[in-house]
């Protein structure tokens, strides 16, 4: 490399390290948003997930509730319905069977 090649390095080097400071800096608060970004959607998520746990836990509170209060009678009213759509069934009147009439 002769002299005026490094003359003119010199400058060019010089004003790049600034340059690269810049950009450094810029990356650095970029990445420093992205992480609050992030930080802020998974705290978003985590409520979320607590309103789906606590939905939940309150039907298993009122499930427990329907259990322990009425016994265990539960199966002898699902056949007492079982029946009564049985009934409901034997009444009813096919469509295809209903008398018309004319006007």
């Amino acid at each position: 490399m002769d002299v005026a090649q490094m003359g003119v390095m010199i400058p060019i080097i010089a004003l790049m390290i600034p340059i690269v400071a810049l950009w450094t800096k810029h990356q650095q608060k970029m990445a420093e948003m992205q992480v609050g970004s992030t930080a802020e959607q998974t705290a978003e998520k985590a409520a979320q997930y607590v309103g789906q746990i606590q939905r939940l836990e309150d039907r298993v509170q009122v499930l427990e509730r329907i259990v322990t209060d009425r016994g265990y009678d539960i199966a002898t009213q699902i056949e007492a319905l079982r029946d009564q759509r049985r009934v409901d069934e034997d009444a009813g009147v096919p469509l295809g069977s209903a008398s018309k009439e004319r006007v």
